[in-house]
């Protein structure tokens, strides 16, 4: 377990850090940067569990998602590395576990006839931001398995985390009662 006792060590100050491994590297490292931005999106699902209304399944989602994206990001931190100790990676039963739920959610609601603009309910608009950031976090994760090893499952998890993250939006909103439809040229 991790066991925080000074929070500032100063030994980022000339704009490098530390990897799981022990590896020190420049604080841009994209490696950085891809848990970094989970790390963002980690950040948006917590404002997004402010306004769910006291709901306590829709914060049992959002928390399990948080701590999903702090394994996520200790996955990210730990580069693969064949013959070094076990790391906390990302596993099938997460990915599962979000597919169920989308699942589930989505059986309650109607068709899309068109795409959602991001909004309706201050919960909804969050997960819909989150959603972007989760994107971004993919396309960083994506950069980076080109380069080194990373963990296929997190590439798959962050994939359906966004479907997700949309899905819960729309249920959140009520279904089409708070989503809001593009309407292609409507501003013309």
């Amino acid at each position: 377990m991790v066991r925080l006792t000074r929070i500032y060590t100063r030994s980022g100050d000339e704009g490098k850090t530390s990897l799981g491994d022990g590896r020190r590297v420049v604080k841009h490292d994209l490696r950085v940067e891809a848990y970094g931005t989970v790390d963002e999106a980690n950040a948006i699902i917590g404002l997004a569990r402010l306004h769910t209304g006291g709901a306590p399944d829709a914060d049992a989602v959002l928390l399990r998602i948080q701590n999903d994206l702090f394994d996520l990001g200790a996955d990210l931190c730990v580069p693969e590395n064949p013959g070094s100790r076990p790391a906390l990676r990302i596993i099938q039963t997460q990915i599962d576990r979000l597919e169920r739920e989308i699942d589930a959610m989505n059986e309650m609601l109607a068709p899309l006839s068109s795409f959602i603009l991001p909004g309706g309910t201050p919960a909804a608009a969050h997960l819909h931001f989150a959603r972007t950031i989760v994107r971004r976090a993919e396309r960083l994760i994506c950069q980076l398995a080109e380069s080194e090893p990373v963990n296929p499952l997190t590439i798959a998890y962050v994939n359906r985390l966004s479907d997700h993250l949309f899905v819960f939006a729309r249920h959140l909103n009520k279904d089409r009662e708070r989503d809001f439809l593009w309407v292609p040229g409507e501003t013309r």
